[in-house]
């Protein structure tokens, strides 16, 4: 017999009475019942229930025996009676009659329990993670992520994909956020950098003539910690492919994510459309370009209907250039009660208030009520509501101003109006592909003209496109959203280098910055680069979805917590002299 185990803790049925076994894990808990003790034993594929009474030759051994000791144990297998029958495991129908038992782990007090559905501050979890992940729902989640890789790795394969493997340690390259920078010691007073994604290195795959390339990739970047994000690294499906349009790129990743939403989902529906919206209609209908389209609440823009109109705060807000007044349609939301409450809502946002209308019957008809719907009149709020759809029971939310200054309370509105009313089907993953990304903004105060969005991209119209209003320039740009996040970047490159640095001097970067920060891609695409594109869908945030969590914590190993610490293992961690010395640095202390 196997010195440890002859069978899991998942493996013992009715086919086994008789038996005489091995089984090791952890005790899950013990229960006393009156000189019977029974044990459920832990391991990673199920529980066996694990009994002794004072027959048993190891019995004042296992009287000793606490929750989380890892042991072994030899036993029978014995049925249990019909009655005693556990249905909701796979062992459920037999327990193991303790002949021998070897302790081999003792363990002290816990500061957390693995058994049970108790809740502990995350910090207590973080800095006993190991602990944290014997629970059950913990289990089951990094299974989930081992089980999605794998999946994604099939998949890729399959269309043609190789996985090859970029450097970790590498140049610092722009890419939205800030590097980890790690310092050389045969270079003193240089730096290298954790790579915040294998951007440049897939483009220059593609320059190398291999056509598909993919990678499990992970990615370091120096980010304020948020629930859906995690402050120092994460993992993410990297592909690029030359010889490629926009739509090719969608048609490639589409199959990839929608098989993996439909082997992991549990059951709930995976839509097969996935539209394409615009980056500015999603701004107007949803407020986010990561709109959750399980909600079906698009917002329009309502400005006509309050220029010159007797509510003065719109009117005059309207005579502003830039500004619109935009309504939230609330299918069934027509109560003072609920209108009060999201008016509460638009206060805790920051804003003055949220203005409304609802529609409620009358006995001799419908009637539009609140406030704007006395100072409006009743032509305005009756062509309000022709446009947005709306009947009796129904309401309308307004917001006004110019729109990058309201549009994410907006959205947020809609997310919360929506889960309110019960409009948003939570069984189910919606997606949809955000496209025609600005290349650049201009700012408000300065009138400087810098980049909005990935300057790599290639300019829809290319070059012809750059000589006119920049603020018109659209990129060959696109993300994925799934329920509210974004799962998906990614875009045609800008393979061209006239068209490169035509692209950053209207930024205000000239030629030899552009040679001097991007040197190595510049250089390669002096020597025939094939046109190329790709993406990257983030592992770690598809994975939190198909475990129904908002916490990427959740889904991750060993995470940092919010404040990009790592409790466990006491990082970061302040150097030794010897190692400051060797490197040719000195720590400055802050104020």
């Amino acid at each position: 017999m196997h010195v440890y185990r002859s069978h899991t803790c998942n493996d013992l049925t009715a086919a086994n009475v008789g038996e005489t076994v091995r089984l090791s894990g952890w005790v899950h808990r013990v229960r006393d019942h009156g000189g019977l003790l029974f044990i459920d034993l832990r391991d990673h594929y199920g529980v066996t229930q694990v009994m002794a009474d004072p027959d048993s030759p190891v019995f004042s051994e296992i009287e000793k025996v606490r929750s989380e000791w890892c042991i072994r144990i030899d036993g029978n297998v014995k049925a249990r009676d019909e009655s005693l029958i556990n249905s909701k495991i796979a062992t459920g129908e037999i327990e193991v009659f303790i002949r021998d038992i070897e302790v081999l782990g003792d363990a002290g007090e816990l500061p957390l329990m693995v058994f049970g559905d108790q809740e502990y501050p995350e910090e207590t979890r973080l800095r006993y993670r190991y602990l944290d992940l014997r629970r059950e729902a913990m289990q089951r989640n990094m299974t989930l992520r081992s089980d999605v890789v794998a999946s994604m790795r099939r998949r890729m394969w399959d269309k043609g994909f190789r996985e090859y493997q970029t450097p970790i340690i590498t140049a610092s390259s722009p890419e939205g956020a800030r590097d980890f920078l790690v310092p050389s010691r045969l270079h003193p007073g240089k730096f290298y950098a954790l790579p915040q994604a294998p951007q440049q290195f897939k483009q220059l795959i593609m320059v190398s003539g291999f056509d598909k390339y993919f990678q499990i990739a992970p990615c370091f970047r120096d980010e304020d910690p948020r629930a859906d994000r995690s402050p120092t690294d994460f993992y993410q499906l990297d592909l690029e492919m030359s010889f490629v349009e926009q739509q090719d790129v969608f048609d490639t990743i589409q199959p990839v994510l929608q098989g993996v939403f439909e082997e992991f989902g549990g059951g709930r529906k995976v839509d097969q459309d996935w539209p394409q919206i615009s980056y500015r209609d999603a701004a107007l209908w949803y407020g986010t370009d990561k709109p959750d389209l399980r909600n079906p609440i698009k917002m329009q823009d309502c400005s006509d209907h309050f220029r010159g109109s007797g509510f003065a705060i719109f009117a005059k807000l309207l005579e502003q250039d830039g500004t619109e007044i935009r309504a939230i349609p609330a299918p069934t939301g027509g109560s003072r009660k609920f209108c009060d409450r999201m008016n509460k809502f638009a206060q805790q946002e920051g804003l003055p208030g949220m203005g409304y209308i609802f529609w409620r019957d009358q006995g001799e008809g419908m009637e539009a009520a609140g406030p704007l719907a006395k100072n409006i009149g009743p032509e305005r709020t009756e062509a309000i509501r022709e446009q947005l759809g709306l009947s009796v029971g129904d309401a309308a939310f307004f917001l006004g101003g110019k729109p990058k200054a309201f549009e994410k309370v907006a959205g947020k509105a809609r997310d919360v109006i929506g889960a309110e009313l019960g409009l948003t089907d939570q069984d189910r993953f919606a997606f949809a592909w955000i496209v025609d990304f600005p290349i650049y903004e201009q700012d408000e105060e300065t009138g400087k003209i810098d980049f909005e969005h990935n300057p790599f991209s290639m300019p829809q119209g290319g070059i012809a496109a750059l000589e006119g209003d920049p603020l018109k320039v659209l990129g060959y740009q696109y993300d994925l959203s799934c329920n509210g996040y974004e799962l998906v970047s990614g875009a045609i490159r800008n393979h061209k280098p006239e068209i490169m640095f035509k692209a950053f001097e209207i930024a205000g970067y000239g030629k030899d910055e552009v040679e001097k920060r991007f040197g190595g891609m510049v250089n390669a695409f002096q020597y025939g680069a094939p046109p190329h594109g790709g993406c990257a869908a983030g592992i770690d945030r598809i994975v939190m979805l198909l475990a129904d969590t908002a916490n990427i914590r959740e889904v991750i190993m060993f995470p940092m917590n919010q404040r990009a610490e790592d409790l466990m293992m006491a990082a970061p961690s302040e150097p030794s002299s010897d190692q400051l010395m060797e490197l040719g640095l000195r720590v400055i202390p802050q104020d």
